[in-house]
């Protein structure tokens, strides 16, 4: 491939991937590195989707810092950090298809159930228990194969969080989650001038697309938003087995 084929393929799952992020809040990752994957080394890839997420987050983060839920936010990235050298030690033990397929079939028939059946359990305000459960598994999730959303979603769809305040939390959360990644990933040799030249590409359109997906954020009113939150999880679901059984 030419290098300006390969920047354009860049340029076009950066905007998608960023414009479904910014629109839900989360699963740019799992759209954008098994993509990426079909053209550059999976380290790259995932470096590159890495950097791309700390800029949608920083971007949300600086702009709708008053929908945040901090505290929420805050216990969900302590506990996360619990839960990363779990994560890793799957990663590095495990059988990385098996377990991305069991994953994969959880979250499909989780987002099912929550499509067709009635959450009776709400939370008025936070809650430790939900906050270590949530946050742990998202970080075990996270740092086995960068899955951190769907756990996350629990945890808001419980809190009954609106779009507004479920995208932002989620993106306070992602900023020193990415960066914490960041640091490994820079310790292991996977930055390089390549990759920061592919990012610097990028960041027109990304930060394009974070705007529209704001805006398509606000427009999706009530129950719809975790609908279409539900649909996008089993979207991710099915690209996590794809990616295990083709990849």
């Amino acid at each position: 491939m030419s290098a300006i084929f390969i920047i354009s393929l860049i340029i076009i799952i950066a905007f998608s991937a960023t414009l479904f992020r910014s629109t839900f809040g989360f699963g740019e990752a799992l759209i954008a590195v098994p993509l990426l994957s079909l053209f550059l080394p999976i380290g790259m890839a995932v470096s590159l989707a890495v950097m791309m997420s700390i800029l949608v987050a920083l971007v949300v983060v600086i702009h709708d810092h008053s929908k945040i839920h901090f505290h929420s936010a805050k216990w969900l990235i302590l506990y996360a950090f619990l839960g990363i050298p779990v994560g890793l030690f799957i990663l590095s033990y495990g059988n990385e298809a098996i377990v991305k397929i069991i994953l994969g079939l959880i979250i499909i028939l989780y987002a099912i159930y929550s499509l067709v059946g009635k959450n009776t359990i709400k939370l008025e305000k936070d809650s430790k228990i939900w906050l270590f459960v949530c946050g742990f598994l998202s970080g075990v999730l996270g740092g086995a194969y960068g899955a951190n959303g769907p756990p996350l979603v629990v945890y808001g769809n419980l809190r009954q969080w609106d779009a507004q305040h479920f995208r932002a939390t989620l993106q306070a959360y992602f900023l020193p989650a990415g960066l914490f990644s960041m640091i490994g990933y820079v310790s292991e040799g996977l930055i390089n001038a390549q990759i920061l030249l592919y990012f610097l590409y990028s960041i027109p359109v990304i930060i394009f697309a974070v705007f529209i997906g704001r805006y398509l954020n606000k427009k999706i009113k009530g129950n719809a938003f975790y609908k279409y939150v539900y649909c996008g999880l089993i979207l991710i679901g099915v690209v996590m087995i794809l990616n295990s059984l083709f990849l």
